[in-house]
C-alpha cells in the first residue's frame, strides 16, 4: 500500500526502483531509455547534463519537476538526484549509480492562503541497484543498509519554521526491492519489498504556542507487494482521466508488530498515548473498477493518561479493521460497494469498568461489534471529474442510484447481550414517493436479541437508565420482537412487501 495515489505511486518508483535480472545483454542506453520513458509518461520534466562512455553513461545535474494540481495547493514538485550513472557490467546487467543524498523540494501556492516550501532530505546507505532484462521487460533490484527521509526545511510565506514547530524523520533498515517493468500498451509494474524495521519521529506544534503532538513509533517485519499500469500518455493533472486511459495500482502492505508513543498538549489539557499490536495490513486498491480499502490491526493495546481524567485509560482488542469498497465512474450497468467494520474482544480495564459499574452487575466479557455491508448501485456521475462534480453542486442531481443492499453479518456481543442479523433489500428507483423521496424498498431483515432483558434489567438497578425508560424499550421490543427458544431471546424479522407495506413478524406496522 504505498501507492496512495498516482502521483505518491510515481515518486515511490522513481525513488526505490529495484529488482533482480535475466540474462540478457542489456545496454546502458536502453535502461536510461527505459527511465526517461517512464518518466514521460508519470508527467515529469527532466533537467540534466548527459555525457556518455565506453558502456556507461552519466547524468549530471538531474532533476525532475512535477506541477501538482489544485487540489494540490497548485504547486511543484522538485527531484534532485545529483549524478546518476548507468554502467554496463560485463554479464549482461547495468549498475546505476546514485548519490547517497538526495533532496525534494516542494511548493505550495494557491491563489488563496499562505505560499509553503518544504524540502525533504532522502538518504541512503550502503545501497547498490541493478538492472537486468530487455528494454521491453526491465527488472530492478536494489538493496540497502538504511534508507531515511527527513524535513531539511520548512517556510511560509518566507518564514522559516524551526523543528521545535515542525519536523518529520522516517528510517527503514535492511531494505530490499524488486521491481518489475514490461511496455506495452501501458507501463506495468510490479513491486516487493522487505524491511527489517522502520521507525519515525514526528512532531507538530502551534508556532503560537497553543499546543503540540509528538510522536514517535517503530514497525518490525515491514513488508509490501503490488502492482500497477500506468498508461503511456495520459493527463497526470487527471485522475479520471488515467483511469479512463486505463491506470491501476493495488498493493497490500504489512508489518509483524508495531509501536508508538504519543505525546500531546493543548489549551484544555496535555497527555500522552501508548500503543503496541502484534500485526497490521493495509491494502489498497484503484483502477476503473473502482477503490478498495481495507485496514486491519491484530492483538491491540493502547494505554491513554489525560491531565482531565483522573485515572489512566487502558484498552486492547484482538481485531480493529475497516474495509470500503465503491465505485469511481459512471457505468449503465450496476457496480458492487461494501463496507466492513470490525471491532472484535474489546476490553478495557477493571479501572474503568470500575466508574460506572462500581459493584460489578455487569459481566466484564470483552465486546465483539461487526458489521458487513455490500451493495449495488448505478452510478451516474465520474466522482473524481472535477467538472461533474460541479454540476452536481450546482443542480442538486443524485450521483448515482441505490438497485440492492444487503447486510451480511451483524453482530454485538456486549455486557451480557448479543444482538445478531442479516438481511437483503431491493430497491425500485422509479418509486420515489412511497418512502418521501427514498427509493421503494422489498425485502426482510432477521434479527436475534439474546439476553437484553437482563442486560435493561441491571442498568435499572444501576441506576443508567430510569424505569420510564426501560418500560419504553419493553414495549418497543414487544412491538417488533417475539420470544425465541432459549430463555431471554427475542427474534424479529422486519420485511417491506412489493406494496411498501412495512411487517414486524408477519403483523403490518405501516
Amino acid at each position: 500500500m504505498l501507492c496512495l495515489s498516482p502521483r505518491t505511486f510515481c515518486t515511490t518508483f522513481v525513488l526505490c526502483l529495484p529488482a533482480t535480472g535475466a540474462l540478457a545483454d542489456l545496454t546502458a542506453a536502453e535502461v536510461w531509455d527505459d527511465w526517461k520513458s517512464y518518466m514521460a509518461s508519470a508527467g515529469y520534466e527532466l533537467s540534466l547534463t548527459e555525457t556518455r562512455g565506453a558502456g556507461e553513461i552519466t547524468l549530471s545535474d538531474l532533476t525532475m519537476r512535477t506541477a501538482l494540481g489544485e487540489d494540490a495547493g497548485d504547486g511543484v514538485v522538485d527531484i534532485d538526484f545529483g549524478t546518476v550513472r548507468f554502467v554496463e557490467q560485463g554479464d549482461g546487467t547495468v549498475a546505476i549509480e546514485l548519490t547517497p543524498q538526495n533532496e525534494i523540494a516542494m511548493e505550495f501556492a494557491p491563489e488563496e492562503g499562505e505560499t509553503v516550501n518544504v524540502t525533504v532530505s532522502y538518504t541512503q546507505t550502503d545501497h547498490s541497484m541493478i538492472a537486468s532484462g530487455d528494454p521491453s521487460a526491465l527488472t530492478y533490484s536494489y538493496d540497502a543498509a538504511a534508507i531515511a527521509m527527513s524535513l531539511s526545511s520548512l517556510t511560509v510565506d518566507g518564514t522559516p519554521i524551526g523543528q521545535d514547530v515542525a519536523k518529520f524523520d522516517i528510517t527503514m533498515t535492511d531494505v530490499a526491492y524488486v521491481t518489475e517493468t514490461g511496455v506495452d500498451v501501458v507501463r506495468s509494474i510490479a513491486q516487493t519489498m522487505s524491511a527489517a524495521g522502520l521507525g519515525y519521529d514526528l512532531r507538530f506544534a502551534d508556532p503560537e504556542g497553543e499546543g503540540s503532538v509528538d510522536l514517535k513509533g517503530a514497525m518490525q517485519g515491514v513488508a509490501f507487494a503490488g502492482a500497477g499500469a500506468l498508461p503511456l500518455d495520459t493527463d497526470t493533472q487527471d485522475l479520471n482521466a488515467m483511469l479512463n486511459d486505463g491506470f491501476a495500482f493495488g498493493g497490500t502492505f504489512s508489518a509483524a508488530s508495531g509501536n508508538y508513543d504519543m505525546s500531546f498538549s493543548g489549551p484544555d489539557g496535555a497527555g500522552t498515548v501508548n500503543s503496541t499490536s502484534q500485526g497490521a495490513e493495509l491494502e489498497v486498491a484503484m483502477g476503473p473498477e473502482g477503490l478498495t480499502y481495507d485496514v486491519l490491526q491484530r492483538d491491540v493495546a493502547m494505554n491513554v493518561l489525560m491531565t482531565e481524567f483522573p485515572l489512566p485509560l487502558s484498552f486492547s482488542a484482538a481485531e480493529i479493521g475497516t474495509g470500503i469498497q465503491m465505485p469511481l465512474q459512471k457505468s449503465p450497468d450496476e457496480q458492487g460497494f461494501g463496507l466492513v467494520v470490525t471491532l472484535r474482544d474489546f476490553a478495557v480495564s477493571d479501572m474503568i469498568w470500575g466508574l460506572v459499574d462500581p459493584q460489578g452487575q455487569l459481566p466484564r466479557d470483552p465486546a465483539t461489534l461487526v458489521v458487513d455491508l455490500s451493495g449495488t448501485a448505478k452510478v451516474l456521475f465520474d466522482f473524481l471529474d472535477p467538472a461533474q462534480a460541479t454540476v452536481l453542486e450546482q443542480t442538486g442531481a443524485m450521483p448515482g442510484e441505490l438497485n440492492t443492499l444487503s447486510l451480511n453479518a451483524l453482530t454485538l456481543d456486549v455486557a451480557g447481550a448479543k444482538l445478531t442479523g442479516s438481511g437483503d433489500f431491493t430497491f425500485d428507483n422509479s418509486d420515489l414517493t412511497t418512502f418521501d423521496g427514498v427509493p421503494r424498498p422489498e425485502g426482510a431483515l432477521d434479527l436475534s436479541l439474546v439476553g437484553g432483558n437482563g442486560l435493561l434489567d441491571k442498568l435499572v438497578n444501576m441506576g443508567l437508565v430510569p424505569q420510564d425508560q426501560a418500560m419504553g424499550a419493553r414495549m418497543m421490543m414487544g412491538l417488533f420482537a417475539v420470544p425465541g427458544a432459549g430463555a431471554d431471546t427475542l427474534n424479529s424479522k422486519i420485511e417491506v412487501n412489493g406494496e411498501g407495506h412495512v411487517l414486524a413478524n408477519g403483523q403490518r406496522i405501516r
